[in-house]
């Protein structure tokens, strides 16, 4: 069984950074891709970044290009989002997720591409 859990949210003034982290559980961490995602209540959820299994690919939301970097440590089974020059736009529950494969490069934002979810941790960024 795989469990993800997401750390490293809180709140931040705009312009402001953090850093989240993604610990997951289980066997084979390496040969997965690992993604995040975010969400606000009454809206869907949202794409932000992905990352392939071995770091060399790395694909992103508009939104967020130049601005968030994903990364990973495959000795630490751990991915990372590091945000920088947070808006109060960016406020949501960031939710990492294991892709089904080791790559999701044709559509990374695609949902049915994950297929384990964290529990979230919560970003606020006040103006």
């Amino acid at each position: 069984q795989v469990q993800l859990v997401e750390s490293g949210g809180g709140l931040v003034q705009a312009g402001g950074s953090l850093r989240l982290s993604c610990a997951a559980s289980g066997r084979m961490f390496s040969t997965y891709a690992m993604g995040w995602f975010r969400q606000v209540p009454g809206k869907e959820r949202e794409f932000v970044a992905a990352i392939n299994w071995s770091g060399g690919s790395t694909y992103y939301a508009n939104s967020v290009k130049g601005r968030f970097t994903i990364s990973r440590d495959n000795a630490k089974n751990t991915v990372y989002l590091q945000m920088n020059s947070l808006k109060p736009e960016d406020t949501a529950v960031y939710v990492c997720a294991r892709a089904r494969g080791g790559d999701v490069g044709d559509v990374p934002s695609l949902q049915y591409n994950y297929d384990y979810w964290g529990q979230g941790t919560q970003v606020t960024v006040s103006s």
